[in-house]
């Protein structure tokens, strides 16, 4: 509560010095009914702790800003403010270190003010109790990211150099970023390309150079949303194309496979012999089919045939490998 009151003390005098009063520590102290050297610690909080631009004006006996500020908004319910901390620590899987200072002081800086019940928490307590680990993830340069990030929210078009591994070339686009998305652990850019004038999808670890471009690209009419891109083109989920795959897994891995969810409209039954059986749409068998491997022989396809050719044909390449 004290921080709560505290707050409320900073707020009105920021109306007043905004409103052109003049305020000090004086009618500070008169307003709240506080000490004047409360009042004194107050003024000297919000100008060394919530940077605010004050300057003692000597004629008019009250303080004025130099430019102009705005108290920030930092009171929070005790839920707010914890999801607010977890979100900043799931931030590290950004690949910025300048992003993640940057969101490691905007949090220090609400935590300077905020006191839930009892509780002091401090930024080395959050990132104690609180971690991300990935594993498999694509590196990213953090110049590239930079870059990606600031003409995504500008709606500014970059020049690239793009790396197609499975085709080994470069080739150079133009293009106009409209969507960034991180998936298992790798950064996508769903961006508008010249070269190919339509969407695709830029895997941000093969991009080799990038710069903003000076051209303009003005978006043709009829262009799908991007969310019905990302539906079509990503992950186990369904599509315009989409087909149902049946997987039976094993009793033995069956009670790690029923916490997992793999599409929302996912349907799980129960086999006689202990073990599930899993059924959902995709989109493409590429994904699918390296899950499907991770378990060996505890999954069988069911169905379709595709996708149970396309598992037989990968058993015999690797028995070709360790034969």
């Amino acid at each position: 509560m004290a921080k709560k009151l505290a707050y409320e003390r900073y707020q009105w005098f920021h109306g007043q010095v905004v409103s052109g009063r003049y305020p000090n520590a004086k009618t500070l102290s008169e307003q709240f009914e506080i000490s004047y050297k409360q009042a004194q610690r107050d003024i000297e909080f919000i100008r060394d702790r919530l940077y605010a631009p004050l300057k003692y004006d000597t004629v008019n006996r009250g303080y004025v800003y130099e430019g102009g500020y705005e108290l920030p908004p930092v009171w929070f319910s005790k839920d707010e403010f914890i999801a607010f901390c977890l979100a900043t620590r799931l931030a590290s899987t950004i690949p910025d270190g300048e992003l993640k200072r940057g969101l490691k002081g905007f949090l220090e800086k609400f935590l300077s003010l905020r006191t839930i019940g009892n509780d002091k928490w401090y930024i080395n307590d959050i990132e104690g109790l609180v971690s991300v680990k990935n594993v498999e993830y694509y590196k990213v340069k953090e110049e590239v990211f930079r870059t990606v990030l600031n003409a995504l929210f500008k709606r500014l078009p970059l020049k690239i150099t793009y790396h197609t591994p499975h085709k080994r070339e470069q080739t150079k686009r133009t293009i106009l970023p409209l969507h960034l998305l991180c998936y298992m652990g790798s950064w996508h850019l769903i961006a508008f390309c010249n070269l190919r004038n339509g969407l695709r999808d830029f895997t941000l670890s093969r991009i080799q150079d990038i710069c903003q471009a000076e051209e303009r690209i003005s978006l043709p009419s009829g262009l799908p949303p991007v969310k019905d891109y990302i539906r079509k083109n990503f992950g186990v989920i369904a599509g315009e194309d989409s087909k149902w795959v049946v997987l039976k897994f094993s009793p033995m891995v069956s009670p790690w496979v029923s916490e997992q969810v793999w599409h929302d409209i996912q349907e799980t039954t129960r086999d006689e012999d202990g073990g599930i059986i899993l059924k959902f749409p995709v989109a493409g068998f590429e994904e699918v089919l390296r899950e499907i491997l991770r378990y060996g022989a505890d999954v069988e396809v069911i169905s379709p045939p595709e996708l149970k050719a396309m598992i037989i044909s990968e058993i015999k390449k690797m028995e070709k490998i360790y034969r």
